[in-house]
Order: C-alpha cells, then sequence, then structure tokens
C-alpha cells in the first residue's frame, strides 16, 4: 500500500474507530448514572442495582452478535452498491432483535428471582433485584434493537450517529433517575423505570434514519420472514462465538474466587478484569472498523483491497495494543492506593496488572482480525475456533485452581487463552476461505 493509500486508509479508520470507542465508553454510563442516584438510597438498594444490572448485562453481552451481524451483511450490501439490500438486511436485523427482545422480556419474568439469586442475592437484595431486574426486562426489547441499529449504522460506515444518540441517552438517563427515585419517590423501581424507558426512546431514535433511508428507497420497513431468519441464522455462530468467550471470563473469575490468596487475590483480580475490559474498549473500536471496511470492499469485490485493509488494520492493533500496555505499566503503582488501602490487594493487583499490560499488543491483533473475520462473514469459522481455544484455556485454568496457583498464573493461563485466539485467527487469515467476495 503507498504512502498516499496508506495515509487515506489511517484518516478513514480514525473516522469509524474514535465514534465507536466513545460510543463504547458511553455505554457503562447507564449503569454509572444509576449507581449515583440509586447509591443515595442506601447500601441494600445499591447492592440489588449490582445484581440486577449484571443480569441485564450478560443478556445484552451474549445477544452483541445482533450488531455484528447487521454491521458484516449491510456493509457487505453497500460495498456491492446495493444500497436497498443493505437497509432490507438491516431492517431484518433490527426486527429479530426486536423479536428476541419481546420474547425474553416476557419469558424472563418468572425466572428473574432465580436469577438474581444464582448471581448472589439474598434477604432484601433479593427482594430489590427482583423487583429491579422484572422492570428492567421490560427495556430489553429496546436494549436490543439498539445492539442491531447500531450495528446497521456501522454497516453504512456511519458511527457517529450512534455516539451522539449514545451521550444524548446517557444525559436522559440521568435526568430521568433523578427525578423518578428521589422527588417522584419510587426508589430503586424508579431507576429501573426511567432506564427502561430511556433504552425504548434510543432505539426509536436510531431505527428513524434507517427507517427514513429504507422509505427514501422504496424499501418496505415490515419485517420479511426469509429475511429475519436468514439474519438469525447468520448470527447463531456468532452467538456461540461469544458464549465461549463469556465461558473463558467466568471460568477466570471461579478460579480467581479459589486461589491461595483467598479475598486480596479476588479483589485484585477484580480490578485487573475491570482494566482490562476498559482497555478492551480501545481495541474493541479497532474491531468495528475492521468490520465496516473488510465487509464494504469484499462487498465490493476487492479482495486487494480487503487484505490491505486487513494489513494496515493489524499494524494499527499490535501498535495500539503496545502503546496501551506501556499506559498500563505506567499507571498500575497508582492503581493500587486508588482502588484499595490494603496492602495485600494493591501486592496482587500490581503482579496481575503487568501481565495484563503484556498482553496488550497480541489482544491488539486478537481483536482486529476477530474483526476482519466478522467483517467478512465467517462466523461458523469464528463459532469453531471458540470452542478449540476454550478446550486449550479450561485445563490450563483448572490446572492453575489444582496447583495452587495464584493470580499472576492465572493470568499467564488467560494469555495462553489469547495466544490460542491469535493462532486459529492468523491461520484463518493466511487462507482465502475468509475472502468472500459480493454481496
Amino acid at each position: 500500500m503507498s504512502g498516499a493509500a496508506g495515509r487515506e486508509l489511517d484518516r478513514e479508520v480514525v473516522r469509524l474507530a474514535l465514534p465507536a470507542l466513545l460510543a463504547l465508553v458511553a455505554e457503562p454510563l447507564f449503569l454509572l448514572a444509576d449507581s449515583a442516584v440509586v447509591g443515595r438510597l442506601g447500601t441494600v438498594p445499591l447492592a440489588a442495582l449490582g445484581v440486577a444490572a449484571a443480569a441485564l448485562a450478560t443478556v445484552a453481552s451474549v445477544c452483541v452478535f445482533l450488531a455484528y451481524a447487521t454491521t458484516a451483511s449491510v456493509a457487505r450490501s453497500l460495498g456491492a452498491g446495493d444500497l436497498a439490500g443493505a437497509l432490507r438486511r438491516g431492517l431484518d436485523g433490527m426486527w429479530l432483535a426486536a423479536g428476541i427482545g419481546m420474547v425474553a422480556a416476557v419469558a424472563g419474568q418468572p425466572f428473574a428471582r432465580a436469577a438474581v439469586r444464582a448471581l448472589g442475592g439474598s434477604g432484601a437484595t433479593l427482594e430489590g433485584a427482583t423487583a429491579y431486574l422484572r422492570i428492567g426486562l421490560l427495556g430489553l426489547p429496546g436494549m436490543l434493537v439498539v445492539l442491531a441499529a447500531t450495528g446497521v449504522l456501522r454497516g453504512l460506515q456511519d458511527t457517529r450517529t450512534p455516539l451522539v444518540v449514545g451521550l444524548g441517552a446517557a444525559i436522559a438517563n440521568t435526568g430521568l433517575n433523578i427525578v423518578l427515585v428521589h422527588p417522584v419517590g419510587l426508589g430503586l423501581r424508579g431507576s429501573a423505570i426511567g432506564t427502561a424507558v430511556v433504552q425504548v426512546a434510543m432505539a426509536t431514535v436510531l431505527s428513524v434514519p434507517v427507517v427514513r433511508a429504507a422509505s427514501a428507497r422504496g424499501v418496505s420497513w415490515r419485517p420479511h420472514a426469509a429475511g429475519v431468519g436468514a439474519v438469525g441464522r447468520a448470527g447463531v455462530p456468532l452467538l456461540l462465538r461469544t458464549v465461549t468467550l463469556r465461558a473463558a471470563m467466568l471460568l477466570t473469575t471461579w478460579v480467581a474466587a479459589r486461589t491461595p490468596g483467598g479475598e486480596p487475590a479476588l479483589a485484585g483480580h477484580q480490578i485487573a478484569s475491570t482494566a482490562f475490559g476498559l482497555l478492551a474498549m480501545a481495541l474493541d473500536a479497532l474491531a468495528i472498523a475492521a468490520q465496516a471496511l473488510v465487509g464494504r470492499w469484499l462487498g465490493a469485490g476487492r479482495e486487494d483491497q480487503a487484505r490491505a485493509v486487513t494489513a494496515r488494520m493489524l499494524v494499527w492493533g499490535a501498535r495500539g495494543g503496545a502503546a496501551l500496555g506501556v499506559l498500563t505499566l505506567a499507571l498500575s503503582p497508582v492503581l493500587g492506593p486508588v482502588f484499595s488501602s490494603d496492602p495485600q490487594v494493591r501486592h496482587q493487583l500490581a503482579a496481575a496488572m503487568a501481565v495484563v499490560a503484556l498482553l496488550q499488543p497480541l489482544a491488539g491483533v486478537v481483536f482486529v482480525l476477530d474483526g476482519v473475520l466478522i467483517g467478512a462473514g465467517d462466523g461458523p469459522y469464528l463459532a469453531r475456533a471458540g470452542l478449540v481455544t476454550l478446550a486449550v484455556y479450561a485445563p490450563l485454568a483448572l490446572l492453575v485452581h489444582a496447583r495452587g496457583g495464584g493470580l499472576v498464573a492465572l493470568w499467564l493461563a488467560f494469555g495462553a487463552f489469547l495466544l490460542a485466539r491469535a493462532v486459529t485467527l492468523v491461520v484463518r487469515w493466511r487462507q482465502d476461505a475468509w475472502v468472500r467476495t459480493g454481496a
């Protein structure tokens, strides 16, 4: 790729990735706003919010395939010059999200209490979290439509609109929750109602530009069973991929809770895991850009450009990961005192953060290649690779537990999980099977 072409691609990456990053950062503002407002009610309501929010976040993370599947299919159609087809596929994805959300909102009501209890809720916390979760489930259709609509807009090479809407929704959520929780006096239920209402409103606002664009091109916004089914089938492998990733994270937490370091080790792991998640947001923004760009160029039949984009994005991933690693190492001495006054927690955290920092360049490559293959519509391979990497990691994590390994050993094992992911992704990237052109 020539210098001029490389600089042009860099500008396009920044145009897509920067708003995507800011939108990803805006998402946790919902929970932060809820926590700040509910926290003034006391410890029990705040604990109840934490448990219920964890349950809802798990559903959202598993259903992220709705965003990925629509991004890939819409970008391909756009690249092929079929904007009407891109919008049709996007609308089908949004209808699928709405359908899944409505079914889950209704079907989840009888199981809300059991879910809260499984996550550790008991006593007054159990009652409050159950009430919050049952109301929060009513906002699930909105939450999932937001995922799908965001995927549509990303596929259309627009990451700015989700950012603007996300920031506006975070502000509206804060204001509405304050009013409902305190002046109106609904307490914890008011927070749940406010968040559910804002999620539905956010879904409506994000749907408007898609529906308007479809209407302008004579595309019906009504659901088509065949199209919705096709999106669902394309999303199943990505769902399985996501489940394997979540299983690996849950296994890591399970082992951390049983390390010889006891509660200080678990506390250190929680902080390190949160830091890893925040770093992942930055790298995920590059993955989102890769999804949109690779899908568009493959749709246009430009295999050469798709490969050039991939090569350039890998440089971004490796360099970005290295920069984040250096930043993490520089900040790690500060994190301990900020998050804990316990010397044992600080010691555990410092060792874990060193490993987290060293893993960032590898994570950058993994995230970018994952985005490339998602954009290429290579979901079935990613599902198979996810099962392989989980099969590699699970024995290592369990060995750390069986041998009484500490937090560093656990994070090194997690590094092996990332390495296994990198191997499966690099092997696929060097082949031709993922390069399928056309809409």
